[in-house]
C-alpha cells in the first residue's frame, strides 16, 4: 500500500510517501513544497494545490493523510495554516483517493508510543522505522513520514487482511 502523508503549511508543505507492506515501510519518496514570501496568499495555495496533484498522479497512492491543526497562539498563522490545509484536502478529495487525519497526538503516540514526545523523537523513530542512515530532513519532511508511518501503525490489521 502506497501512504502519502502530508504535514500542512503555507510557506512549506512536507510531503513523504511510504510503501506499507505487511510489516515492512520503504520510503519512496519525501520533500517539502515551498511557496514563495513575496506571492499572495491565493498564489501561494494554488501552488500548493496543483503540487499536491501532481505528488498524486505520479505516486498514485492507496491512501492520503494529512496532520489536522493544532491551536497556535500566533492566530494569523493558525488561519493560514488552516486555508493551506483545506485546499490540500480539496485537493485530495479531487482524487477520489481515500484520505485520513491524525492528530499530532496520534502521531506521537503512533510513532514513539508517548503522547508527549519532542520533535527529536520522532524524527529519530521516524529514521529507525524507515531504516534510513539519518533522520530525514527538513522537519517538515520528517513530519509527513510521521504522517504516513501513522496510517500504516494504525491501520496494520486492515492492511494486512486487505479491508
Amino acid at each position: 500500500m502506497v501512504i502519502l502523508g502530508i504535514d500542512p503549511g503555507y510557506a512549506t508543505v512536507g510531503y513523504g510517501i511510504i510503501d506499507s507492506t505487511g510489516s515492512n515501510n520503504k520510503v519512496i519518496d519525501y520533500g517539502v513544497i515551498t511557496t514563495p514570501k513575496e506571492q499572495k496568499l491565493p498564489a501561494r495555495l494554488k501552488h500548493i494545490s496543483e503540487c499536491v496533484k501532481e505528488l498524486i498522479a505520479k505516486h498514485k497512492p492507496n491512501a492520503i493523510c494529512v496532520e489536522e491543526l493544532f491551536f497556535q497562539s500566533n492566530r494569523k498563522t493558525a488561519i493560514f495554516v488552516a486555508e493551506a490545509r483545506g485546499a490540500i484536502i480539496l485537493s485530495c478529495m479531487d482524487s477520489d483517493i481515500a484520505m485520513y487525519e491524525y492528530t499530532p497526538l496520534q502521531i506521537k503516540q503512533a510513532i514513539t508510543g508517548y503522547g508527549r514526545a519532542d520533535k527529536n523523537q520522532i524524527q529519530q523513530m521516524v529514521k529507525v522505522m524507515l531504516g534510513l542512515k539519518s533522520a530525514p530532513k527538513p522537519d517538515d519532511a520528517a513530519d509527513a513520514l510521521a504522517v504516513a508511518l501513522t496510517h500504516a501503525q494504525t491501520n496494520k490489521l486492515a492492511h494486512l487482511f486487505n479491508m
